[in-house]
């Protein structure tokens, strides 16, 4: 693995602007991650908006023909669109190929029957509205678990600190991992410290963060983060390529994820939108080894974390009630020996 100071072999367009007297100014060693997943490896992979076990298919087969490594796969939809038999089918497929399923949690504000998601302000967002929203989302997640699926994906506050809860408490397998939505990611230190504290072994935050925000988030938290490097357009179409060796030098542990702008939208998914979601999917798939090449063009394609590899390490978190056991435990891919860090 890279020295995490260490700047990339080489800067997009480096030495033709040096030449021209152009040159930029040299990388600060300051501003580096010195962070990195358990196990080894600064930045993994992840194929977003994966609705079914049929675009799951087209990923895996362009995956393979393309030879482009994946560590996650998520949904964006969520469990309830996805019949039992669907859920198993991509449950099995993953854990057959090492790739961890990510199915997203329970009703959502921006499907709901509230009005002021639709306003100028939009409310509250995704967020679940009331108490039946919640039990929606716990009900996803334990029916997801009782499945096979290891990773659940939550847009609520309120639902990651229950579902963290309920693995801390056993209701759900404790080496379930939860995915902070880029739908309510934090775009400041203190409350990505938060999310992580709530119970988020995963975060995903907003593509238009600059490169000295990543580099404030991680002097704070060391919590894995995901980041569109292509960005759906709802969430503003940023295309970030050329800079995902900085990206990683800054952000990692890393998730880069594949998104795709100038697409419709997909969610939530059913056959009606079958062909725009398969052709979606198998493109998202071909803008990770456009992404990767820019990476091996740049010498900057070390540093990957080993395929199978899932589980975020030890995470700092707020204390469970007594009747729950404290979850300050290490969640790391590999046995890890001394499990007594606390915050």
């Amino acid at each position: 693995m890279n020295d995490a100071s260490a700047p990339a072999v080489r800067r997009p367009g480096e030495q033709p602007l040096a030449a021209l007297g152009l040159g930029a100014p040299a990388l600060d060693p300051a501003d580096a991650s010195v962070h990195s997943f358990p196990g080894g490896g600064r930045w993994r992979t992840e194929i977003p908006s994966c609705e079914g076990p049929e675009a799951l298919a087209v990923v895996l087969k362009e995956a393979s023909r393309l030879d482009v490594p994946i560590h996650r796969i998520s949904q964006g939809s969520g469990v309830w669109m996805l019949t039992d038999a669907e859920i198993t089918e991509m449950a099995e497929a993953t854990a057959e190929r090492g790739i961890e399923l990510c199915l997203f949690t329970g009703p959502r504000g921006t499907w709901d029957i509230g009005g002021s998601v639709r306003s100028d302000s939009r409310g509250a967002g995704p967020r679940a509205r009331g108490h039946d929203a919640v039990a929606g989302c716990v009900e996803d997640a334990v029916r997801a678990t009782e499945l096979g699926v290891k990773c659940l994906l939550v847009a609520d506050e309120g639902v990651l600190w229950t579902l963290h809860r309920a693995r801390a408490a056993g209701i759900l397998p404790a080496g379930t991992t939860l995915k902070v939505s880029a739908l309510i990611g934090p775009v400041n230190p203190a409350s990505y410290a938060v999310y992580e504290r709530l119970g988020a072994d995963s975060v995903n935050v907003p593509s238009d963060l600059t490169l000295d925000h990543l580099t404030e988030i991680r002097r704070v938290s060391a919590a894995p983060m995901d980041m569109y490097i292509e960005a759906p357009d709802d969430l503003g179409g940023y295309v970030r390529m050329y800079e995902v060796a900085e990206l990683i030098r800054r952000g990692a542990p890393l998730y880069l994820k594949f998104g795709l702008s100038k697409a419709p939208g997909i969610y939530p998914w059913g056959t009606h939108l079958r062909d725009v979601t398969l052709d979606t999917a198998r493109e998202r798939v071909r803008r990770g080894r456009l992404a990767l090449d820019l990476l091996a063009r740049h010498g900057a394609d070390d540093g990957m974390a080993p395929l199978g590899s899932r589980l975020p390490g030890t995470l700092h978190r707020f204390p469970v009630e007594a009747s729950a056991p404290p979850h300050d435990e290490p969640l790391h891919d590999e046995p890890l020996h001394d499990e007594n860090d606390k915050d």
